[in-house]
């Protein structure tokens, strides 16, 4: 974070157009443009958040260090307006690392998946209402029957679509494989980029106060 960055592309036509800004911020999570199968959007982590201009034409092209190096490939701006003034977005070149090559070997990459929706993160507030012990960690809003989650016997909570309100039965994942988890991009970013379908996991929930280990065979992310 404040480290200097570059994104060349082709905003609003302007071919080898070079803007310059800095990193404002690192593991963002991202909602992607696809839907999962409990109807909220599938969720890319570990995403670059950068003051550099994203115009219309920038997508897809690469975010810069001053030394030349290519850490991000440009995705996306957040704006009220729909102009290049906003928080943009980039895909970091450790994914890209991760991805590209499976593409160009297979034409396709498949993503793990769990099965599963995370509520926002949460405050001290919804921690109190919950009679959570701590902050850190993700909150299990719902999981898909039958899937992978749902077969380890992971919870999520009971709210129905009437009930907007959460609730104290469902697990919160503090750790996976070991690894301490803070956020919902903590857990998305280690299954994306170190693990694959197919691949078993070591969830520890907090359950009622009680630690409770899970293992889940990680299914392949729905193509529809």
């Amino acid at each position: 974070v404040g480290q200097s960055a570059i994104a060349i592309g082709n905003p609003y036509g302007e071919a080898g157009s070079m803007s310059l800004g800095i990193i404002s911020g690192k593991d963002r999570s991202f909602s992607d443009n696809r839907s999962s199968q409990l109807g909220s959007h599938f969720t890319s982590a570990d995403i670059l958040q950068t003051e550099v201009p994203i115009n219309p034409g920038n997508s897809g092209g690469p975010l810069h260090n001053l030394s030349g190096q290519v850490i991000g490939i440009n995705r996306a701006i957040a704006t009220e307006n729909g102009a290049g003034s906003g928080v943009g977005y980039a895909i970091p070149s450790n994914a890209v690392a991760e991805i590209v090559p499976v593409l160009i070997r297979d034409g396709h990459f498949t993503y793990p998946y769990f099965g599963m929706s995370s509520a926002p993160e949460i405050t001290l507030q919804v921690a109190r209402l919950l009679g959570l012990q701590q902050t850190d960690g993700v909150y299990v809003a719902s999981v898909v029957a039958g899937g992978p989650a749902a077969q380890a016997g992971l919870r999520g909570d009971s709210a129905t679509s009437n009930d907007t309100q959460l609730h104290s039965d469902a697990d919160l994942i503090i750790a996976v494989d070991g690894q301490t988890v803070h956020t919902f991009g903590d857990l998305i970013s280690y299954i994306d980029y170190h693990k694959h379908p197919g691949d078993a996991v070591r969830l520890t929930v907090l359950r009622h106060s009680e630690r409770v280990d899970l293992t889940i065979t990680l299914g392949a992310r729905p193509e529809n």
